[in-house]
This record gives structure tokens, C-alpha cells and sequence, in this order.
């Protein structure tokens, strides 16, 4: 009996091993088969998603529409919680108090933008490089876009440096090994106002055959987004045939349109010869417009984007801070760089920003410099009507960047 009882315990003992055996598989299948349909489930979504995306690019002009008032979904993000705002933007710390610019959507005329997602962007930029290149107004859609991803990460596992003597702002988020960069290059080309700290300059000269010096720090990015248009606004600039310092070197005045031209077409030779057409994604962002003359949207005259809390709602408006030419100078080369063979995107920003004249920081900014008394006694002195206040209207630059890397 006792060998008995010993045999029953024996099998019990078996048949529970084998019970939780089986258990274990049973439920190891049910949880392999969920996540295949997860998987499966999301890449359909992600892969409907993307069909319709392309349909919408190519049937809507995402740069033709208007400005609708959504204060549900906008902002995208809250200024005192972004930790690497910068002070030269965030006008809701600096003392403005009507925030209405932040809740205002770009609405396409004939389709919706795709709402950004920070984590399927990080996840698009996994072990990539994503670096803006430019002034400062592409440095504003540079924290604009990190503003917009690093809510989503942990503070441990994001961080901020500069290289290069000041010049490249890398921001990583570590868990992707993705960074998001950028690199101060206002002119594009060589030139002395190169500092990304001291570049006010009584002369600004170009180097408009030179590249190479700035280029090497990007040389290998994944996507590239360039701008360059504010810092040549001037009837003519010094051109420079030979390097800085040389007593041999050979100056010339060049005026506005030409140099520019001049400028682009070495950035462009340098694209052809440099960038791998299987890796590197290219967009170029066309000019910010400025408000600093109210007469040109019947404001009154002698006044500029100071206490402004209303858009531009006449559809076309342009002002003169805009340079149809010099736009036209970038198209041409964008399409000639087609013909051989390499595609940049342009970021057509123009038109949806002429609208937004009470977008800017105006006097809701940090002053570098002491104001005088004479110019706190007349704030539109110093009112900033060239950059953007963030939240802003840079947000939806990225938003119609994030669109454009999507649809590829």
C-alpha cells in the first residue's frame, strides 16, 4: 500500500509538472499570437495611414489654406514645460498676456494635416541624424521641434551639448541614439559672421565660394533642413575671392539677388558631390516673413508688430519683407539640382507665416543688452517683428516637415 500511495503521489506530481506545462505554453501562444496581431493591426494602421497621407500630399497643397482657431489642440506643447526653450522666444515668460497666437491651426483648403506624433517621429529618427541648418529663425524651428519630442522622453534619457566653438546644438534623446541638431550657418557659405555668438558686423562679407568649413559638420546627417535668407536683405554685400586675413585676397561689392545666387550654387554643387541620394533626406525652408511695417496691411503707418493681437485676413497678403525674387533664385537651383538627380523639398512657410503679424515676440523677449531710456519710452523701437514667439507658428513649419518625411 505504501508503494502504492507513493506511485499515486509520484503521478500526481507528474501530472501537475505536466498541467503547468502545458499551462505555460497555452499561455506563451495566446501572448505570441496578441502581439503578432498588435503588430499586424498597427502596421496596417501605420500603412493606411501613410496611403492616405500620400494621396492627400498629392492631391492638396498643404501650404495653401487658413489659420482656424483651436484652443483643444493647441498648443502642442506648454512653454514653461519645455525645458530647452529658449528665452529669445518665449515671449508667456517675458510678460505676454493675450497667448491666443498659440492656439491657431493651419488648416489646408482641400485636406487636414497629419497630427504630429513625437514618438513616431523619434522612432522614423531611430539611430539618425536630423540637422537644421541655418540663421536664427531656422534655429526657432530647431527648438520648436525639440519642444515638440522631448515631453515624451525621460529625463534621463535626453540631453543637450554644444560643439564646434558654439556653432552645432546637438539635443539626443538616448533611448533612439537619434539626434535632433542644429548648426549656425546664416549665410550658408563662409562668411565673418560666423560666430553663433558675435556676428553683428558693420560689413558683412561672404566667402561665396566657400562651404567646406561649415559643411564637414554635416556631412553625414540622415535629414537636412536648410534656410538662408534674412542676413542678405541688404542692396549689395562684399564678396570675397580668397580666405580671411590673405592680403592678396580680391573684394568685391555684389548686390542682393546675384550674390545670393552665387551663394547657392556652391551649396548646391556641394549637395551633388556630397550627399548619398539613398540616405539623406533635403528640405529647404523658404523665407520668414517679417511685420515691421503696419501701413502694408492698413495699420497705421510709423507702427510695426508691437500690440498686434489679430492676423492678416486678406488671402494673398504679401509684404515687403518678403523677396519674391530671391525665393525664385531658390527654386531655380532646387530645380536644377532635380534635373541632376537630387531632390530637395522645399517648405514652402511663406504665405501661411505673412498672415500671423501678431506671432512674433514683439517686446515679450529677453534684451541682450540694457534698453536705453528712450526706447522704453517707445517699445515698438525695439519690438522683435522678425522672429516667432513658441508655442507658434514654427510648430506648424514642423508639422508640415513631419507631413513631407512621412510621405516619402
Amino acid at each position: 500500500m505504501a508503494i502504492k500511495v507513493h506511485q499515486i503521489v509520484v503521478l500526481g506530481n507528474s501530472l501537475g509538472i505536466r498541467f503547468t506545462f502545458h499551462s505555460l505554453v497555452a499561455i506563451l501562444t495566446t501572448i505570441l499570437v496578441v502581439t503578432a496581431i498588435y503588430f499586424t493591426q498597427e502596421g496596417r494602421e501605420w500603412s493606411h495611414e501613410k496611403t492616405t497621407l500620400d494621396e492627400s500630399l498629392s492631391k492638396c497643397n498643404l501650404f495653401s489654406g487658413k489659420w482656424v482657431f483651436d484652443n483643444e489642440s493647441y498648443p502642442l506643447y506648454k512653454e514653461q514645460e519645455c525645458k530647452f526653450m529658449s528665452d529669445q522666444l518665449a515671449c508667456e515668460k517675458f510678460g505676454r498676456k493675450d497667448l491666443s497666437y498659440q492656439n491657431w491651426r493651419w488648416k489646408p483648403h482641400q485636406c487636414d494635416l497629419p497630427r504630429f506624433n513625437a514618438t513616431t517621429l523619434l522612432e522614423k529618427l531611430r539611430n539618425k541624424r536630423l540637422v537644421f541648418v541655418g540663421d536664427s529663425l531656422n534655429r526657432g524651428q530647431w527648438v520648436s521641434m525639440v519642444c515638440l519630442v522631448e515631453s515624451s522622453i525621460p529625463s534621463t534619457l535626453k540631453s543637450m551639448h554644444t560643439i564646434a566653438n558654439g556653432s552645432l546644438t546637438i539635443f539626443k534623446a538616448k533611448e533612439y541614439n537619434a539626434t535632433i541638431e542644429f548648426y549656425w550657418a546664416p549665410l550658408l557659405v563662409e562668411s565673418n559672421s560666423d560666430d553663433p555668438v558675435n556676428h553683428k558686423v558693420p560689413d558683412r562679407i561672404v566667402r561665396v565660394q566657400a562651404i567646406e568649413k561649415h559643411a564637414k559638420y554635416w556631412n553625414d546627417a540622415d535629414i537636412l533642413v536648410f534656410n538662408t535668407f534674412l542676413w542678405w536683405r541688404r542692396q549689395a554685400m562684399n564678396v570675397l575671392w580668397g580666405s580671411f586675413g590673405d592680403p592678396n585676397g580680391v573684394y568685391k561689392k555684389v548686390r542682393m539677388v546675384r550674390v545670393y545666387e552665387m551663394a547657392l550654387s556652391t551649396w548646391s554643387d556641394w549637395l551633388e558631390v556630397h550627399i548619398n541620394r539613398n540616405k539623406t533626406q533635403l528640405f529647404f525652408v523658404s523665407m520668414s516673413p517679417t511685420h515691421q511695417r503696419a501701413g502694408e496691411w492698413g495699420g497705421t503707418k510709423g507702427e510695426n508688430c508691437y500690440n498686434e493681437r489679430d492676423q492678416i485676413i486678406k488671402e494673398g497678403y504679401s509684404g515687403n519683407g518678403s523677396v519674391p525674387k530671391m525665393m525664385q533664385v531658390v527654386e531655380n537651383v532646387l530645380q536644377d539640382l532635380k534635373t541632376r538627380g537630387l531632390k530637395v523639398e522645399m517648405l514652402n512657410i511663406t504665405q501661411l507665416s505673412e498672415y500671423r503679424k501678431e506671432g512674433h515676440p514683439s517686446i515679450y523677449r529677453k534684451q541682450w543688452e540694457p534698453l536705453t531710456e528712450e526706447e522704453m519710452s517707445n517699445p515698438k523701437s525695439y519690438a522683435d517683428c522678425i522672429h516667432w514667439c513658441l508655442p507658434g507658428v514654427p510648430d506648424t513649419w514642423n508639422e508640415l516637415f513631419y507631413a513631407h518625411v512621412f510621405s516619402r
